[in-house]
């Protein structure tokens, strides 16, 4: 029989908040309508009600992800009166959108 082979090399593991960050930040792209509202807020700032109009959806809806996108720290908002603007934060995002696209396409 052969004899065992013991690696003396240490692995390099990813710690585990390391990744779950790192999860975190693909779970973002992971949601066709995510997708799009970050597609929409790379290529400049929009309103919701914009949004709502570009993506033919319910305004809940939408808010309902941009409050994800929000939490997760990916987009950031000011209101201008009733009307509340919305742009991306995160260019590693914007760069691993696009790549995504590009490669799909």
């Amino acid at each position: 029989m052969g004899a065992t082979v013991v690696s003396t090399e240490k692995i390099d593991i990813l710690p585990a908040d390391s990744a779950r960050s790192v999860a975190q930040f693909f779970q973002v792209l992971s949601d066709p309508t995510r997708v799009r509202i970050v597609k929409a807020l790379a290529e400049g700032e929009w309103c919701v009600t914009d949004l709502v109009d570009a993506l033919q959806m319910d305004q809940p809806a939408v808010s309902h992800q941009l409050k994800y996108l929000r939490k997760l720290g990916v987009v950031s908002y000011r209101k201008k009166g009733r009307h509340v603007y919305y742009k991306l934060n995160d260019d590693p995002l914007r760069d691993v959108l696009f790549s995504g696209i590009e490669y799909t396409s």
